[in-house]
């Protein structure tokens, strides 16, 4: 007889019934068992599955995120108009003024181009970019530098005005005992530009002093003068450390010079060489700056436009040319100068620069631009009614 056959022989027959439901209890438990891992596993793979359709959908609106943020470089328009339609931004004011604050790697011209259009949302953006800033207990030039560090200002004067009323608006905000008004604000911050302009720009030589300072900014405080500690300290300030000017994330070297009052593609005649050119031409600061590529690091050439006229001038070659000539020294060469090709600055062989421009539209434009920059300082429009219209008022009591 088997052991098997001997054990249940010794068991009632309850409690071999007793002992088979055990065993029916144990395979079901152990069916069971195998059916929670086989649920177990079919919900981790469904976790991993969705972990890896999230990381692919992360994945991919990264992508769209930084191709956004390439457009945007390129065409701030287009590039905000892709990012909301991919719901990367929602398109409402506060988004896209977070984007342009916050985000790196954004072109700080492009920034500035968008802040500077008057259709609404731009202005909300602008609105609620400039409330971005913090500038309490900052003085002015410190909130200066934080602002003017956040994006380019651009060229045009009614952009620079809505930018810089914001400002001036946002920091009296922010420091309510300072001025007596946001136009004093507004008018101390071109000053401050200006002199910034003044001390550090190697071509202006009639540096701005601080008695001069303090005298170009009475009765700007509401019909008051501002105290004249006040407008010391700011001098010392600039004229220690001059503003910092953003580089740009992008191709564009235009980052070089401070607002621009004018740039772009121009054919330039030769010296000695008598042949066309295309040049990208940049305007500023009483100079006219060209280079063979937006790229360059340097300018290939630098005509520093004191005691120079412009005029329209008729070629048989070209139309649409322009003339930069010093009236009082014809047939001597103007003070310029050059980079040859293997480095070296030298001294332009020009008498006179013939300029040739893509239309007659265009070369107007420029002859208008060169004819500001040479007789006053850009920001003298805007400055001088805002001027007029604080010191004419009665001082408050």
């Amino acid at each position: 007889m088997t052991d098997s056959k001997m054990v249940s022989s010794d068991f009632t027959a309850d409690e071999r019934m007793e002992i088979e439901s055990i065993k029916m209890y144990k395979k079901e438990l152990l069916d069971d068992i195998q059916k929670l891992k086989i649920e177990i596993d079919n919900v981790m793979a469904e976790i991993l599955s969705f972990e890896s359709a999230e990381e692919s959908k992360t994945l991919e609106k990264n992508k769209q995120f930084s191709r956004g943020k390439k457009k945007f470089n390129m065409d701030p328009k287009k590039g905000v108009d892709y990012l909301v339609e991919n719901k990367l931004l929602d398109g409402g004011a506060r988004s896209i003024a977070e984007f342009l604050y916050k985000e790196d790697g954004l072109n700080k011209t492009a920034i500035g181009e968008f802040l500077g259009e008057r259709e609404t949302l731009h202005l909300d953006t602008l609105k609620v970019f400039v409330e971005l800033h913090e500038f309490a207990d900052l003085n002015l030039v410190q909130a200066l530098r934080q602002f003017l560090w956040s994006f380019r200002l651009p060229g045009e004067a009614q952009k620079i005005d809505r930018m810089m009323e914001a400002f001036a608006t946002r920091y009296c905000e922010c420091n309510t005992h300072v001025f007596q008004s946001a136009d004093t604000c507004y008018i101390l911050s071109f000053a401050i530009i200006m002199l910034n302009t003044s001390l550090h720009n190697p071509n202006v030589k009639d540096k701005t002093n601080l008695d001069r300072f303090i005298s170009m900014n009475r009765g700007i405080n509401n019909g008051e003068d501002l105290p004249n500690d006040l407008l010391s300290k700011l001098y010392e300030s600039i004229r220690n450390e001059p503003f910092k000017i953003p580089e740009d994330d992008g191709n564009d070297l235009t980052h070089t010079f401070f607002n621009p009052e004018r740039e772009g593609w121009l054919l330039k005649l030769g010296g000695r060489v008598k042949t066309w050119k295309r040049r990208w031409f940049i305007l500023t600061d009483s100079c006219l700056y060209y280079f063979e590529f937006t790229t360059d690091k340097e300018p290939r050439g630098i005509i520093p436009l004191e005691n120079l006229c412009v005029r329209e001038v008729a070629s048989t070659r070209k139309q649409y040319c322009l003339e930069l000539y010093n009236p009082n020294s014809r047939g001597q060469k103007i003070k310029a100068c050059k980079t040859e090709t293997d480095g070296r600055v030298v001294e332009g062989k020009h008498q006179s620069y013939t300029i040739c421009a893509s239309s007659a539209e265009e070369r107007d434009s420029w002859i208008e631009a060169i004819r500001a920059s040479i007789t006053k300082d850009p920001f003298y429009d805007l400055v001088s009614v805002r001027k007029k219209k604080v010191i004419n008022q009665t001082p408050q009591d």
